[in-house]
């Protein structure tokens, strides 16, 4: 049997505030929002090309610890990538994504960034040349 990605899920200090930045930054779209048994606001979320992201915040009576954007054991990041590298670093740049260190472009022409995003994320945002 093949097994087929299905989510990411973000823990938030504000699930509904975290959901309106990547919205905005990353063109995601809330597919449903509720609040669980436990008490935790949860928020399904699509990038636009299906994948499911869930946002949720702290259950009753939980304290999470801050979250950390440097490199580390575990989920270190996830990546994204774009035809317009410059565009997209100025825009989430505007929509207050703190940058990690410098761009950096290899011999092939490929470019990364990593930016920490609302809660600590660390993500990668890739350009991949054509040809």
């Amino acid at each position: 049997m093949t097994l087929k990605f299905h989510h990411i899920h973000l823990k938030a200090k504000d699930p509904d505030k975290t959901a309106a930045w990547y919205q905005a930054a990353f063109g995601f779209t809330v597919t449903d929002r509720g609040v669980r048994a436990g008490g935790d606001t949860f928020v399904n979320c699509k990038t636009a090309d299906g994948l499911t992201v869930t946002i949720s915040g702290e259950k009753q009576g939980e304290t999470l610890p801050k979250g950390n954007s440097g490199v580390r054991f575990g989920l270190e990041h996830f990546a994204v990538h774009t035809e317009d590298f410059e565009g997209e670093l100025a825009k989430l740049k505007s929509h207050g994504a703190k940058f990690l260190g410098e761009p950096v472009t290899l011999p092939n022409g490929v470019r990364f960034q990593f930016i920490e995003a609302p809660d600590d994320v660390r993500i990668e945002v890739m350009y991949f040349p054509k040809g």
